[in-house]
């Protein structure tokens, strides 16, 4: 079973420096339909104005990885980390018992473009930590390259969650064939361009949730950038 959901209903708040879109219930947007699916706890799609971002604040007893589409974003926290991720990095930050953390444009001019993502933790109280890896373009031309997962195999940064994220780029004759565990659901977001999604034509900021099925196939793509993600 393939269930769409379009861009246009998630969540959505403008602030001027931040246009963020919620496809979970976050901040002041609530959908008791759209909390979590899974241990998927929050996607948003963040545009932050030039030399803005979020001061320092603080996260516990969750996994959060940073995903950037456009631009560079600069990261701080209480462990010692201090970076600036690109379109390609990956970074990952177990909050556990708690960190400390700000976000701001690298830039003082251009928009930065990312998805921040929450994980639900398979165990509360653990330690934090924070990681970070690079996938190229190629990595993920033309199929589904792991770029989070438990056991961080394959060279994946490791989350402490039931989860693993998958990233891949799509594009004219390219086709992927992603199998799909036994007991395993996907939530697939497609971050800019468009594709078939088992048949469905989905558009950037869609997204489909895909229950009971065995394989997802991702075909015909126009420039298409994806993040599925493998849950229990």
């Amino acid at each position: 079973m393939l269930t769409i959901r379009s861009a246009d209903e998630r969540g959505h708040a403008n602030h001027g420096w931040l246009d963020t879109y919620h496809s979970f219930s976050f901040a002041d947007y609530f959908d008791e339909a759209h909390v979590h699916y899974g241990a998927l706890r929050v996607l948003n799609d963040d545009r932050i104005a030039g030399g803005r971002g979020f001061g320092a604040h603080g996260h516990r007893d969750m996994e959060i990885v940073t995903y950037v589409l456009d631009g560079a974003l600069a990261h701080r926290d209480s462990m010692g980390n201090g970076s600036t991720i690109r379109p390609g990095d990956v970074q990952r930050m177990s909050a556990g018992t708690g960190v400390m953390h700000s976000e701001f444009n690298a830039s003082k001019d251009e928009e930065v473009h990312l998805l921040q993502i929450w994980l639900l933790p398979r165990e509360r109280g653990g330690a934090p930590g924070y990681e970070e890896k690079r996938f190229t373009d190629a990595d993920k031309r033309g199929r589904l390259r792991l770029v989070a997962s438990p056991d961080g195999r394959d060279g994946s940064v490791s989350v402490q969650s039931d989860a693993a994220i998958y990233a891949g780029l799509v594009d004219g004759d390219e086709r992927i064939d992603h199998a799909v565990p036994g007991g395993r659901r996907v939530y697939l977001h497609v971050a800019r361009g468009a594709l078939d999604v088992n048949g469905q034509r989905l558009q950037a900021g869609d997204a489909a949730m895909i229950e009971a099925e065995t394989n997802v196939t991702l075909a015909h793509g126009e420039a298409a950038e994806v993040l599925l993600f493998d849950l229990a």
